[in-house]
């Protein structure tokens, strides 16, 4: 014997439309139920800095929207983002010595402090547990917990000069490396510290390196950590899996001190490109692209491009390097092929191109222009441009893929 149910006839319409459409919006078209937001993952998520409003852009790399803008942000004239493990949360430094944390889910900042009056970026640990800010004012490094954003520890950068003590040194080039550890550098002191994070002693090790270190970075595999010198020639070098060695110079030519032509921007080593063997260095003060063997560290070739490099970027498959220049020849990117050193287009993105990003699995790069108030985005198969976003005076561009890389 059959039980009859009456069932409303809008929830049938409702079922059927369900089961034609994949089921996902099952409870929110019946009836008297309230309608819920869209449900999405942050993998294919990231933030653009809008650096003269103080404001972040949201944004979907796959579907190349603007989902939303927050603000209240302070000085980002010189931001850079890192991410929590489920990115899900953006952290932003701002020139200011803000360190706001930004929920990308909600388009909103869920919380902001003042921990310094000038700030110079920052890093997230390895285990994701604490975020640590690089100090211009009053110097040194502070490490706050990534849930609450309270202090854990405050690391002066502290140095002597011969027998004298000499106050506290700016601190740059902080990044995360293997082994829940940060490292960074002291332009004054001629430094590199390390901070073992694992047990929360946040000691430093203190390593001397050339005069005045204004920049570095770790290569992809977190071993070597590379400081550029604004105080000397040549790079120093610190092998963290043999940290015993203590610091090593390379690329002996490299550096100020053999500037041809006015250097208007200091190159980012960040954005340093290291592919088959090879990295490709932004000369300072040459219109060229240096190429360095990575087993010896000698320089092997030198491309010659438009402009002064500040960005000379790896496409994740390696096949490709996208460079970007100083002013006043920075409304292009010069893209060359990593085998054959040759470049092969060069493309017009706007006016003062500020920095790009590659999509997770590199189909995509993303180009922002400051003074155009455009980002594009150039597919890396046609070098050509697939979709234009509006943005304020749009210049670091970071997707939530950095969640799971090291060092950026």
């Amino acid at each position: 014997m059959s039980t009859m149910i009456n069932v409303p006839a809008k929830l049938i319409v409702t079922l059927i439309l369900v089961v034609s459409l994949g089921g996902c919006q099952a409870f929110q078209e019946t009836e008297g139920a309230e309608s819920h937001p869209e449900l999405m993952g942050t993998g294919d998520l990231g933030l653009i800095i809008e650096r003269a409003t103080g404001s972040v852009l949201v944004i979907n790399t796959s579907r190349h929207l603007v989902l939303g803008r927050v603000e209240g942000l302070g000085d980002l004239s010189h931001a850079s983002v890192v991410y929590s493990r489920d990115a899900r949360y953006g952290y932003v430094f701002g020139r200011d010595g803000g360190l706001t944390k930004v929920d990308l889910l909600t388009q909103t900042i869920a919380d902001r402090i003042i921990q310094s009056g000038n700030s110079i970026g920052g890093a997230i640990s390895q285990d994701g547990r604490f975020v640590a800010v690089s100090n211009y004012e009053p110097g040194g490094v502070k490490i706050f917990d990534s849930q609450t954003l309270a202090l854990v520890t405050d690391v002066p950068a502290n140095y002597t000069s011969g027998h004298s003590e000499s106050g506290q040194s700016k601190t740059v080039g902080l990044v995360d490396a293997p082994g829940n550890q940060f490292v960074f550098s002291l332009f004054e002191a001629g430094e590199i510290w390390t901070l073992d994070m694992s047990d929360g002693s946040a000691e430093p090790t203190r390593f001397k390196a050339g005069k005045s270190p204004y920049d570095a970075l770790i290569t992809p595999d977190g071993r070597y950590y590379i400081a550029g010198l604004f105080g000397e020639d040549g790079l120093s070098m610190l092998d963290l899996w043999n940290p015993g060695q203590g610091v090593t110079e390379i690329l002996p030519d490299y550096g100020k001190g053999e500037q041809k032509l006015p250097v208007y921007k200091m190159p980012h080593l960040e954005g340093w490109a290291i592919a088959d063997g090879r990295a490709f260095v932004p000369a300072v003060g040459h219109h060229q692209v240096l190429v360095a063997d990575t087993d010896t560290w000698s320089l092997i070739d030198r491309i010659p491009v438009q402009g002064q490099p500040v960005f000379v970027m790896a496409s994740p498959d390696n096949r490709q390097i996208w460079v970007s220049f100083a002013h006043p020849n920075n409304d292009v990117v010069q893209v060359i092929d990593s085998q054959t050193h040759e470049i092969i287009r060069t493309l017009e993105p706007g006016d003062a191109v500020l920095h790009m990003e590659f999509t997770p699995r590199g189909e995509e790069v993303w180009v922002s222009a400051r003074d155009s108030n455009r980002v594009t985005v150039y597919s890396t198969r046609t070098l050509e441009p697939v979709a234009t976003l509006s943005a304020e005076k749009p210049s670091g561009i970071f997707f939530t893929s950095r969640a799971h890389a090291l060092g950026l």
